[in-house]
């Protein structure tokens, strides 16, 4: 028995909307590519969750998401057991997020915004 919920995407992002947390557990060659175009968002690999979940408000509700729901899972997991009362876990990650066609930002997108950057000035 978890002590967290599933929820879907769409769900997720009314949560997020209301100031949960989403926590993207994917790599970041993949977020590279393809990441959730939401305000309140970090990213830590679940390979360092271990490591970096201290850096999680403990007081935040946390929403984990992952590519297609397995790691989110693992990930919300390993937080309900190290005192995370506020975790759900996002159903079929990215991939059904994008299906439903919730914001997302792609590296087309994150190029130009680089160059952008660079063009400015700043580092990439």
């Amino acid at each position: 028995m978890s002590n967290f919920k599933d929820v879907t995407p769409a769900a997720a992002l009314a949560l997020i909307r209301k100031g949960a947390l989403l926590v993207d557990v994917r790599e970041p060659n993949e977020i590279a590519r393809k990441s959730f175009d939401v305000p309140n968002i970090m990213q830590i690999p679940l390979s360092r969750i271990e490591s970096r979940y201290q850096e999680i408000p403990a007081n935040s509700q946390v929403i984990v998401a992952c590519a297609r729901g397995n790691r989110s899972l693992v990930a919300a997991r390993f937080l309900t057991s190290h005192g995370y009362r506020k975790v759900i876990n996002m159903q079929q990650g990215i991939a059904r997020w994008e299906r439903e066609g919730l914001p997302l930002n792609t590296r087309q997108q994150q190029n130009f915004f680089s160059w952008l950057k660079q063009k400015l000035g700043g580092k990439s």
